[in-house]
C-alpha cells in the first residue's frame, strides 16, 4: 500500500490553518486544502487544546538587532561601555549586562546574542492554579460536580477570596502542556469536546449551509418539466473514499450522461470543472442546470456567468425532483463502488463510463440509446 510523504506545514499554512479553524470550518475542510485527513491538522491543533497560541513578539524595551551590531562594533572600536551606552541612548548598566551574558568583550557577536535573547524569553508564566493548589482543588471538586467553568468562576467571585475567570480553567484543561487540570475533567463539561473551540467561531454568520442569491426549482420554466425541449441538465456529486469525487450530468429530453472528475468537493474545484465540461457542447442544448442544495456549487454565479447557463436548486430533502440524475448514479455504482478511491480514475476512463451507459438502450426511450437520442438533438441544432 502507498503511503503519501508527511507534510511538514510552514508557518505561513499553520497560520492558515489556525485562521480557518477560528473562523468556524471543520478539520475536515480544512484538511482537504493541503490534501490530507482531518487527523492532520487535528494534531496541528491539539497540543494547544485548540487554542491559538498568542504570537511571539520582541519587547519595546529590549535592545534590537541594529543596536547589538553598534555594541559589537564598539567592543571591536575599543569603546568603553559607558560610551556605547551613551551613542545608544541607553543606561551603561544594560550594555554591561548584554555582554557579559554573551561571552564577554572579546567574544561577542551581535547576531548570537540577539538570538540568545529571544530564547532566553519564551519564559511561560504559570497561570494561576499552578500556582494556587487550594484554588486548583476547588475547581477541579466543582468540576467533577458538572459544574461549567463559568459557573465556578461566578461562584468563586461571591464566596471565596481567590478568584479565577473561566478562561483560565478551560485553558487549565485543554492545554495539558501546563499540567494543571487532569485531562479526565474535560469528561464532565457538557460539550465532551477533545478541543477548545468558541461557540462564537462559526460559519453560520457567513451563511453555512445557504446558498447566496439561489434560484429554486420552482421558478424554473414549465418547459422544462415535461422533458420534451432539449438541453436542459440534472447534477449532482457522487463520492468515495479519501475525499474523492466525481461530477455527474445527466440530459433530462435523452438521458445522456456526462461525467467529469473533480480535484475535490469544494465549489471552485467543481464549478471549474463543469465550466470546462460545458464547453464540449453546443449552447442550443446547455440551457439549465439543476442541483441540490449541496455547497459545492455555492459559486453557481460565476457558472453561469461564464457559460450563461441558469442554475436551478431543488427543495430541501427532495431528490426525486432530480429523478434522472439519481437514477444515473446508482447504475454508475456498478463502475465506482462506494468507499473506493474515485481520484483513481482517469478523465479518460470516466468518459469511456459515460460512453457504455449512452449506449445502452432504455425502456424510458422506447429502447432508443441516450446517445442515438442526444445525437439527434445535436443534428437539429446545426
Amino acid at each position: 500500500m502507498a503511503h503519501r510523504p508527511r507534510i511538514r506545514y510552514s508557518p505561513a499554512q499553520k497560520a492558515d490553518i489556525w485562521n480557518r479553524w477560528q473562523r468556524g470550518e471543520s478539520m475536515c475542510s480544512i484538511g482537504r486544502l493541503f490534501d490530507r485527513p482531518s487527523s492532520s491538522i487535528f494534531r496541528q491543533l491539539m497540543p494547544s487544546g485548540g487554542i491559538r497560541p498568542p504570537p511571539r513578539k520582541r519587547s519595546r524595551l529590549a535592545l534590537t538587532l541594529a543596536e547589538r551590531e553598534e555594541i559589537s562594533r564598539g567592543a571591536v572600536s575599543d569603546l568603553s561601555l559607558r560610551a556605547i551606552a551613551t551613542q545608544l541612548g541607553r543606561s551603561p548598566s544594560t550594555i554591561s549586562r548584554e555582554i557579559n551574558r554573551n561571552g564577554g568583550l572579546k567574544h561577542y557577536r551581535a547576531s548570537q546574542a540577539d538570538q540568545a535573547a529571544w530564547d532566553r524569553a519564551h519564559r511561560p508564566k504559570p497561570c494561576k492554579l499552578a500556582v494556587n493548589p487550594a484554588l486548583r482543588c476547588i475547581v477541579a471538586r466543582k468540576l467533577r460536580s458538572n459544574w461549567s467553568p463559568d459557573q465556578i468562576a461566578g461562584w468563586l467571585q461571591r464566596n471565596e477570596r481567590n478568584t479565577v475567570s473561566h478562561e483560565t480553567i478551560y485553558r487549565s484543561l485543554y492545554v495539558q502542556a501546563r499540567g494543571v487540570l487532569k485531562k479526565e475533567l474535560q469528561l464532565y463539561l457538557r460539550t465532551h469536546r477533545a478541543i477548545r473551540r468558541s461557540r462564537h467561531a462559526s460559519l453560520k454568520q457567513d451563511g453555512l449551509g445557504k446558498i447566496k442569491n439561489m434560484v429554486s426549482i420552482r421558478e424554473r420554466p414549465a418547459s422544462v418539466e415535461d422533458r420534451a425541449v432539449p438541453g436542459h441538465w440534472e447534477g449532482d456529486l457522487i463520492g468515495g473514499s479519501k475525499n474523492s469525487y466525481i461530477a455527474t450530468l445527466v440530459e433530462r429530453h435523452s438521458r445522456y450522461v456526462m461525467l467529469a472528475k473533480v480535484k475535490n468537493k469544494d465549489t471552485e474545484s467543481v464549478v471549474s470543472a463543469l465550466i470546462k465540461q460545458s464547453k464540449k457542447l453546443p449552447g442550443e442544448l446547455y440551457k439549465s442546470l439543476t442541483w441540490d442544495r449541496g455547497k459545492e456549487l455555492a459559486d453557481h454565479q460565476r457558472f453561469t456567468l461564464e457559460t450563461n447557463v441558469d442554475v436551478y436548486f431543488c427543495d430541501p430533502s427532495s431528490p426525486w425532483q432530480r429523478g434522472s440524475n439519481e437514477n444515473t448514479n446508482r447504475l454508475l455504482r456498478q463502475y465506482f463502488p462506494k468507499g473506493t478511491d474515485l481520484s483513481l480514475h482517469s478523465q479518460a476512463r470516466l468518459n469511456a463510463v459515460a460512453r457504455q451507459l449512452n449506449e445502452r438502450p432504455r425502456k424510458t426511450l422506447e429502447y432508443e440509446t441516450p446517445a442515438e437520442r442526444f445525437n439527434a438533438c445535436v443534428a437539429s441544432t446545426g
